[in-house]
């Protein structure tokens, strides 16, 4: 027998620490390979952590909420006999019965966990059905779902005997035996979050509580007191840290939309036959950008220290709403080398990954500008909160068809146009309110110049 350390691998280049959130085995229980061991939160996404060796949990070295440095040994699992695994960045310790430190070649984690967090975070597809379920699998049970043609719908049904409900190894290989005499027997059970993560009661909540809610509330007479989640509290601290930060300027800009609205109407059918992708306004809005950054280029910078950091590349961040009232900026690197098929396609694979939980860490960071789309819940207009260390953020509002004055060679005439608003709040340390307001006018002109015989 010997016992193995299992360390908190790398989670991306610039993680260098997370929190530990959740713990999936208790001390004495048996854990498999790959089989989630904890789960482990970092200021750009959640994650879980799987065992590199089959064996038995013996010992916790952190506790939920800890915070947990790359390299640090969290659990202490033992193993039969001699672990003998790869060496990749220096040498793990074994520990023998005798409390000897023997050295170990150190695992090879690194394709290890990017697999099992590729399996773990994306939406389950097993059998012919594929889709997304809040009920947690491990992807040991996933595997075996796939292998044996289970489908989603199939797999929700079986009663786990897991914690909180959750379907173990033992389960669904039950299930599998009994399903292949042709009489599998299970107990059919509404499919909920598991307990650690649900909140509250999501149907009597309003949209977007998640975000506050990681207890069931408290009454008091005051009212009910509601515990603010892990996220909830990471984004209160880096907007309250923004605010004390930048000397947080406006400006605002109406923008005459309606060629981009005709063009968009008159492309986006053929758009999506040919490509398989919606075409939605984003894009063209983050093309816009793009190009705006280009031209002014000390919008594309950030402030360390007394120096300003002029950047090299544009990459903007997409504010994304997530489905529990929780915010997450992906970010589409080098923006201003793609093309409107190539933008749309980015966009939209990125939107679609935010919200199922399936982006990688490399995915949110190193952006250099920010665009959020307030218009999307009705706003008209925002004054947003600048995502630090950059300088600028630029809110989208609704576009509204509007009454207008429309100048012709034969005079003024009253038409309906299609209309929005630009909102930009910059950083006036370093931006001063010229550059703020050429920036806003320029992704203005660029939109209402669009030209509407454009191929795509």
């Amino acid at each position: 027998m010997s016992k193995f350390e299992l360390k908190l691998p790398r989670m991306g280049e610039s993680v260098a620490e997370a929190t530990l959130t959740t713990w999936l085995k208790e001390v004495g229980d048996t854990v498999e390979l790959d089989e989630p061991i904890f789960e482990i939160a970092t200021d750009k996404v959640d994650s879980e952590v799987p065992s590199e060796v089959e064996g038995v949990l013996v010992e916790k070295l952190f506790e939920v909420d800890d915070v947990v440095k790359v390299g640090q040994t969290v659990a202490i699992i033992e193993v039969e006999g001699d672990v003998d695994m790869p060496q990749l960045d220096g040498e793990a310790q074994t520990i023998g019965e005798d409390g000897t430190a023997v050295a170990e070649a150190a695992v090879a984690v690194a394709k290890s966990v990017e697999v099992a967090k590729e399996t773990v975070s994306s939406p389950v597809q097993v059998g012919t059905a594929s889709g997304s379920s809040e009920r947690f699998y491990s992807p040991l049970v996933k595997n075996i779902a796939k292998q044996e043609g289970i489908s989603m719908a199939e797999l929700d049904t079986i009663e786990g005997t897991g914690k909180e409900g959750r379907v173990t190894k033992n389960d669904i290989l039950a299930y599998v035996g009994k399903r292949k005499q042709g009489t599998p027997e299970v107990k059919v059970q509404p499919v909920v979050a598991p307990k650690v993560k649900q909140a509250v009661d999501r149907e009597s909540s309003p949209k977007g509580t998640d975000r506050f809610a990681t207890t069931p509330p408290t009454s008091t007479d005051q009212g009910e007191i509601i515990e603010m989640s892990r996220m909830g509290k990471l984004i209160a601290k880096h907007m309250t840290e923004s605010v004390a930060t930048s000397a947080h300027v406006q400006s605002f800009i109406e923008v005459d939309v309606t060629k981009v609205v005709n063009w968009r109407n008159s492309v986006k059918e053929g758009f999506e036959k040919r490509e398989g992708e919606k075409l939605t306004f984003t894009p063209i809005f983050m093309e816009a950008v793009a190009i705006a950054l280009k031209k002014y280029p000390m919008m594309n910078i950030s402030v360390d220290g007394d120096r300003v950091i002029k950047k090299k590349n544009i990459n903007i961040g997409m504010a994304t709403a997530l489905p529990d009232g929780n915010l997450i900026v992906p970010v589409i690197k080098n923006a201003d080398q793609l093309n409107l098929v190539g933008m749309a396609k980015v966009v939209n694979d990125l939107a679609v990954r935010a919200r199922e939980n399936r982006l990688k860490p490399d995915e949110v960071k190193d952006g250099t500008y920010t665009v959020t789309n307030v218009g999307t819940f009705g706003s008209v207009f925002g004054t947003p909160i600048i995502n630090q260390p950059q300088v600028g953020i630029l809110a989208l509002g609704a576009i509204r068809k509007m009454p207008s004055v429309i100048e012709t060679e034969e005079g003024d005439f009253i038409g309906i146009r299609s209309k929005m608003y630009l909102s930009h709040s910059y950083d006036h340390r370093v931006v001063n309110g010229a550059l703020g307001s050429m920036f806003i006018k320029s992704v203005a002109d660029y939109l209402e110049a669009w030209d509407v015989e454009r191929e795509i």
